[in-house]
């Protein structure tokens, strides 16, 4: 996968044993990590974890596709990749307008459901990055603490303010938008590019210098934990809060 970005999550919609296998395989050599939904009402519960890209083969759909389709773009925008056999244009045109991102046909080109992937995930980065300039007034919440967006500042439970450096700051952002979900280093280390020019690479380095700041004993941190074997999760839930409207 292009190391500009990582996705750390999908969810692949398909009963096709031969094509699941394949996919996982594949796929999870690019560090993503995949769970497999085999009916459409699973594909809907699964979204609700917010995966970062639903890739869903049509051909084994028996119940209306294009409503499957609405209710997923109907639950987040997080991108649909479909993929089928022969379809018609007029089938293609329909579920794009149903909801999909994008189409591919079968057989289907592993490197080129990479490539596609990466599109999609650039293009969410962009959005996202878009919408925060917009909105960098409000605050963050989460267990007392309060992060201010507008100055960047830090306090704790008590009102005192917490330093933050570029970093840190960039990488709490981070964690907050995806609370309680484990994070790949990848991941954390494209995201925080686009908050703020990291000099120090290290997502190990950075995490150990937050902790330090957000934990009660950092030997033993809970509110940013290691996931073995995926990266680290933001424990705490933690709610944005908007700032009042101007007098």
């Amino acid at each position: 996968m292009d190391a500009a970005y990582n996705v750390t999550s999908f969810v692949l919609v398909d009963n096709d044993p031969t094509l699941v296998q394949t996919m996982e395989e594949y796929l999870r050599r690019s560090n993503l990590l995949i769970a497999v939904a085999q009916t459409q009402a699973e594909a809907v519960e699964n979204e609700k974890l917010k995966p970062d890209v639903i890739i869903a083969n049509l051909d084994f759909m028996q119940e209306n596709v294009t409503e499957f389709l609405r209710d997923l773009r109907n639950l987040g925008e997080n991108p649909v990749i479909v993929i089928g056999s022969n379809r018609t244009e007029s089938d293609i045109v329909l579920w794009l307008e149903s909801g999909a991102h994008e189409y591919l046909n079968r057989p289907l080109s592993m490197r080129e459901l990479l490539v596609r992937i990466n599109s999609l995930v650039r293009l969410r980065f962009a959005q996202a990055l878009k919408q925060r300039r917009k909105t960098r007034a409000g605050e963050w919440h989460f267990g007392g603490w309060e992060l201010s967006l507008r100055t960047r500042q830090l306090r704790d439970p008590s009102g005192a303010l917490v330093p933050l450096t570029r970093a840190e700051y960039a990488l709490l952002i981070v964690f907050l938008e995806a609370t309680q979900r484990p994070l790949s280093r990848e991941y954390l280390q494209r995201a925080t590019s686009i908050h703020a020019e990291i000099l120090d690479r290290s997502v190990d380095v950075q995490i150990l210098r937050l902790r330090r700041k957000l934990e009660v004993d950092e030997r033993a941190p809970q509110l940013i934990r290691t996931v073995r074997g995926a990266g680290y999760v933001f424990t705490m839930p933690s709610r944005r809060v908007p700032s009042p409207p101007s007098p």
